[in-house]
């Protein structure tokens, strides 16, 4: 990450922290180790922050634990291997990415999963 000193920490957490899409970041044993507020409210009645600690694979079916687990895989395999299109969430109108997590080094440490709405913005402008 080119030398990013710890005194940015409190900068990326606020990022992921204001970021209205759903952030969960999982070890590579699939450990959820963050939920970020926007996803600890979407999966409230899957136990919202209680779920950090436990295991994504708990939360999938197995079909979907397998595709993760191919994902993964794919990831470690190549340093140039860090995002990949899973779906499309036609009801709320996102597209769905897997995201590799990456060391200074390059190593994989984890994933996440990326939410991208494809809503206008309904806000208006700011004007000053």
């Amino acid at each position: 990450m080119n030398g990013i000193s710890g005194e940015l920490s409190p900068f990326f957490q606020s990022v992921i922290e204001q970021d209205e899409a759903a952030v969960v970041i999982c070890s590579l044993e699939h450990t959820i180790i963050y939920m970020n507020p926007a996803a600890v409210s979407r999966y409230e009645k899957q136990g919202g922050s209680s779920l950090v600690g436990t295991s994504l694979m708990d939360c999938h079916n197995g079909k979907s634990r397998e595709l993760i687990q191919k994902i993964v895989c794919w990831f470690a395999e190549s340093g140039e291997n860090n995002k990949i299109y899973t779906f499309h969430n036609e009801k709320e109108n996102k597209d769905v990415y897997m995201v590799a997590l990456r060391d200074p080094e390059g190593e994989l440490i984890g994933y996440y999963e990326k939410h991208e709405y494809r809503n206008v913005e309904t806000e208006p402008r700011y004007c000053f």
